[in-house]
C-alpha cells in the first residue's frame, strides 16, 4: 500500500527540521563504529580486569574473536514487570554458548514503580529517574568491551530511559527483552469502582485493599493499558523487540524461548557477522512516526508524549507536539484496552494484538514499511506471531481478522477515525489532552476555575464538598522545575466521582497523569509551567476556563485574567526528603515537558 501522503508529510517535516542533529548525531556514530570490536583497544591488563571472573568463557574471549553481549538489566523483585528478570542473565548466557558467543552483565540501573509512589513524596523523583537510568547504562556500557547490548527493562521510565542510552551507544547494536505481563486478574474496572467507591466513602480500606490485590496479583506489567504495556508496543513498531513478544506472558516456555532467541538474535546483528545492524540505523524518523501512529491506534499513555521527544533527541531526530497531534488525526483508534475499555492486555493479544494491528496499518499506509529492525529488514515481519511448534519456536502469519472487534477493529472500521490525543493551544499555554477513554459529550468543559496548588489540597476540598459542582480543578506549579512533576493519577477517582454526580469536570495541570488516565477530560503537561512564569500562574478561583478537546482550545475567558500578578509557591518542601535533595541540580537544569524535559547542560 502507498503510504499515506500526510504521513509522507509530516515524516519529511522531521527530517528537514533534523537534519543537523541527524548528521551530526550519524557521523560521530560512523567514526565510532569504525573502530571495530571494542575490545580489540584494551590493554591486556584492562581485559584481565573484564574477564576475571567469566570462568569458562574466558579462553573464548581470550583468543578468538567470538560476539560478547552486554546485559543492562532494570531487575528488582519489587516490581512486578522486572521480577522476571532475575534468570534472565542465566538464559541469556546459556543461550549465547550455543552459537559461540558470550555474555556478561554490564550494569543495572535504576527501576521504581509509579504504582508504589503514586500520590507520594517519592513520584517527585520518577520522571528525573529516566535519565538516571540512561547515565547509569552509559557507565555499564563504558567498560567498551561489547559487541551489542542486550536491554532489560519494561516499565514507565525505564524503557526510554534504556533507549536515550540505547541511541548514546547507537554505533552498538542493542535488543530489547520484554518480561510480558501478569495473567487477568480482577477486571480493571471493577478496580476502578472500588477505588471511586471508596473515595465517595462508599466502602472502607479493607475492600480497597481486597480489589488492589486481586488487581495486581502476581509476576508481569499491571494489566491495563498504562505507560509500561505502552512501552512493550512502541519497542515493537520502532522494531527494537523480536516480533510478537511484548505480551507473552512471564514464566512459560514461549516466553523463555523468545528471551533465548532474543539473545541468538543479538549475536547476528553484532560487527563480527554479516547482519550488522546498529541501532543508531534502526532509530531514525520513520521508526519514531511508526511509534508515534502505534500510540495513537492504540490509545496509549499520554507519558509517551513526553518520553518519545527526549528519546528521538538522543538519536539526533527532533519531535515536536504538533507532530503527534497531526499524524493523531489522521491515525484510527482501532483498539478498546482499558482504560479506554474493558478488556486488558492479555484480552487484546488474544484478539489478534500488535501483529494484527501493524498489519492493518500497513495496508492502510499508515507505517512506513521500509525499517530497518533488530529481525531484519521491513516493518511487515512484525505481522508474524511467533509460536512453539514440537518444542522449536517459529514464526507464522498473524490474524488476518479481529478475532474479538469489541476489542479490536480494522483501520477501515475503527472505534475513532482519529487517534487518542489532542493539543490543546491558547492563553493558557500548550498542554495535550487524552480524549481516547473521555466520552464526546465530555470533550468541550467550560466552567468557573478551582485552583491549587498540590493534589493534597484537591482532596482535602473533595471531602470537604467544595467541589460538588461544575469546575475546572487546576493544578499548578506540579511541572518539571517545580518538583519533578509527579504524576496526579490519584485525582481521577475523586473527579471522576464529581462528573458522575453530573457536574461538568475537567482537569488542567502543568503536571502528569499516568497511562491509566482516564474518563474525566485532563489537559495536562501545560507549559511555560507555572514555575517558569507561564499563565497558569495568573488564573485565580471562579476565572471562566474553556476546555475545548474538539478546537484544541485551552483558555481563560474571564477578562484581565492574564493582566493580574502571577502567584508564587513555596516550593522548598520539595527540596529535600526522600532523596529530594539529591536532585535540584534536575530541577534547576530540566527543559520544557513539550521538548520531552530534558536536562540540560
Amino acid at each position: 500500500m502507498t503510504l499515506h501522503p500526510r504521513i509522507a508529510d509530516i515524516t519529511a517535516r522531521i527530517e528537514a527540521r533534523s537534519s543537523g542533529a541527524r548528521s551530526t548525531y550519524l557521523d560521530r556514530m560512523r567514526r565510532a563504529a569504525e573502530d571495530g570490536p571494542r575490545r580489540a583497544h584494551l590493554s591486556c591488563g584492562n581485559q584481565a580486569h573484564a574477564y576475571a571472573a567469566m570462568a569458562g568463557d574466558k579462553d573464548a574471549l581470550v583468543s578468538a574473536r567470538v560476539p560478547n553481549l552486554g546485559i543492562v538489566t532494570a531487575y528488582n523483585d519489587m516490581l512486578s514487570a522486572h521480577q522476571p528478570f532475575k534468570d534472565y542473565p542465566d538464559r541469556i548466557k546459556e543461550a549465547v554458548r550455543k552459537v559461540g558467543a558470550t555474555a556478561q552483565v554490564a550494569g543495572g540501573v535504576p527501576a521504581m514503580c509509579d504504582g508504589v509512589t503514586q500520590g507520594q513524596v517519592g513520584m517527585e523523583l520518577s520522571l528525573f529517574s529516566r535519565d538516571v537510568i540512561a547515565l547509569a547504562t552509559g557507565v555499564a556500557l563504558s567498560h567498551n568491551t561489547f559487541d551489542a547490548a542486550v536491554y532489560l527493562g519494561v516499565c514507565d521510565k525505564i524503557v526510554p530511559g534504556l533507549v536515550i542510552a540505547a541511541a548514546t551507544f547507537g554505533f552498538l547494536p542493542g535488543l530489547f527483552v520484554p518480561a510480558g505481563p501478569m495473567v487477568s486478574g480482577l477486571p480493571n474496572d471493577e478496580k476502578s469502582k472500588v477505588r471511586q467507591q471508596f473515595a465517595a466513602g462508599e466502602v472502607g480500606r479493607d475492600k480497597l485493599m481486597e480489589a488492589e490485590m486481586a488487581s495486581y496479583h502476581g509476576p508481569g506489567t499491571c494489566t491495563f493499558y498504562g505507560t509500561a504495556n505502552s512501552n512493550q508496543m512502541l519497542m515493537e513498531f520502532m522494531g527494537l523487540h523480536l516480533p510478537g513478544t511484548s505480551f507473552v506472558n512471564p514464566n512459560t516456555p514461549l516466553r523463555d524461548a523468545l528471551t533465548e532467541a532474543a539473545a541468538q538474535r543479538a549475536v547476528a546483528i553484532t560487527g563480527l557477522g554479516n547482519e550488522y545492524t546498529p541501532v543508531c540505523d534502526i532509530l531514525d524518523a520513520r521508526a519514531f512516526v511508526n511509534g508515534i501512529v502505534g500510540l495513537m491506534a492504540t490509545g496509549g499513555s499520554t507519558n509517551l508524549v513526553i518520553h518519545l521527544p527526549a528519546m528521538a533527541a538522543a538519536a539526533g531526530v527532533l519531535l515536536e507536539p504538533s507532530d503527534f497531534a497531526e499524524l493523531s488525526e489522521v491515525t484510527p483508534l482501532m483498539a478498546k484496552v482499558y482504560p479506554n475499555g474493558l478488556a486488558d492486555v492479555n484480552h487484546f493479544h488474544a484478539a489478534g494484538g500488535l501483529g494484527y494491528m501493524i498489519g492493518e496499518l500497513l495496508e492502510a499506509g499508515l507505517l512506513h514499511p521500509d525499517t530497518r529492525t533488530v529481525a531484519g529488514e521491513g516493518l511487515g515481519r512484525y505481522t508474524r506471531e511467533p509460536k512453539l511448534k514440537d518444542g522449536a519456536l517459529v514464526w507464522e502469519d498473524g490474524a488476518t481478522a479481529s478475532l474479538n472487534e469489541k476489542i479490536l477493529r480494522p483501520a477501515s472500521n475503527p472505534f475513532q477515525p482519529s487517534g487518542g490525543l489532542k493539543e490543546l493551544t491558547g492563553n493558557l499555554g500548550q498542554g495535550v489532552m487524552k480524549v481516547s477513554a473521555v466520552a464526546p459529550e465530555r470533550h468541550v468543559i467550560e466552567a468557573p476555575a478551582r485552583v491549587f496548588q498540590d493534589q493534597e489540597s484537591v482532596k482535602a476540598a473533595f471531602r470537604a464538598g467544595e467541589l460538588d459542582r461544575d469546575v475546572v480543578v487546576i493544578v499548578r506549579f506540579q511541572g518539571p522545575k517545580a518538583n519533578g512533576m509527579p504524576e496526579l493519577h490519584s485525582l481521577t477517582p475523586l473527579l471522576s466521582v464529581v462528573q458522575d454526580r453530573g457536574h461538568k469536570v475537567a482537569l488542567v495541570t502543568d503536571g502528569r497523569m499516568s497511562g491509566a488516565s482516564g474518563k474525566v477530560p485532563a489537559a495536562i503537561h501545560v507549559c511555560p509551567e507555572a514555575a517558569d512564569g507561564g499563565p497558569l500562574a495568573h488564573v485565580r478561583d471562579g476565572d471562566l476556563i474553556r476546555v475545548d478537546a474538539v478546537a484544541g482550545v485551552l483558555s481563560v475567558l474571564t477578562e484581565g485574567a492574564l493582566d493580574r500578578p502571577a502567584a508564587t509557591a513555596d516550593l522548598s518542601a520539595n527540596a529535600a526528603g526522600i532523596g529530594r535533595e539529591m536532585f535540584q541540580i534536575f530541577r534547576d537544569r530540566v527543559g520544557p515537558a513539550a521538548n520531552g524535559a530534558r536536562i540540560t547542560i
